[in-house]
């Protein structure tokens, strides 16, 4: 029997992450929402911008994630920054304190896309980038550009 393959319909990335970490395992999850803010994630209006996650209680918890309330939502529409719970399975919530607390790491939401019906978050273990980490990756991408820059003069 053939599984569909899955289309992955991006919404919202959080590109400042990548900049600010080393990501060194990504996850992808679930996220317990609300009729209202589901259609809003649909129409696009998510930021990921200064979110995090935290593991509480043996649930991971993201704060800062920012969904805007749906337009033509009424009374149900919910609190735009409020602390959204992520479906993981037991055994990658242990994982994820485990390497959290012991190394030092941090989680931090990458993207949310659809995957199918579903909204789903790209979660990523990620260790903080120093600044001089930062100017290296800065100084490799403008050299890499410079390359295929003059790559493609030459071949012209």
């Amino acid at each position: 029997m053939d599984k569909k393959k899955q289309e992955h319909k991006m919404l919202a990335q959080n590109k400042k992450a990548r900049h600010d970490y080393f990501i060194l395992e990504t996850y992808e999850c679930g996220i317990e929402l609300f009729g209202t803010e589901v259609k809003s994630i649909r129409a696009g209006s998510v930021n990921l911008k200064e979110s995090f996650a935290v593991i509480k209680d043996g649930e991971v918890i993201v704060h800062g994630m920012h969904i805007s309330p749906y337009e033509q939502g009424n009374i149900f529409n919910r609190d735009p920054p409020r602390p959204k719970r992520l479906l993981l399975h037991k055994r990658e919530i242990r994982k994820l304190a485990a390497a959290v607390q012991k190394d030092g790491l941090t989680l931090v939401p990458l993207s949310v896309y659809l995957s199918g019906q579903r909204v789903k978050l790209e979660l990523a273990v990620a260790k903080g980038k120093k600044l001089y980490d930062k100017r290296e990756t800065d100084a490799k991408r403008s050299a890499m550009r410079e390359i295929d820059r003059r790559m493609k003069e030459q071949n012209s």
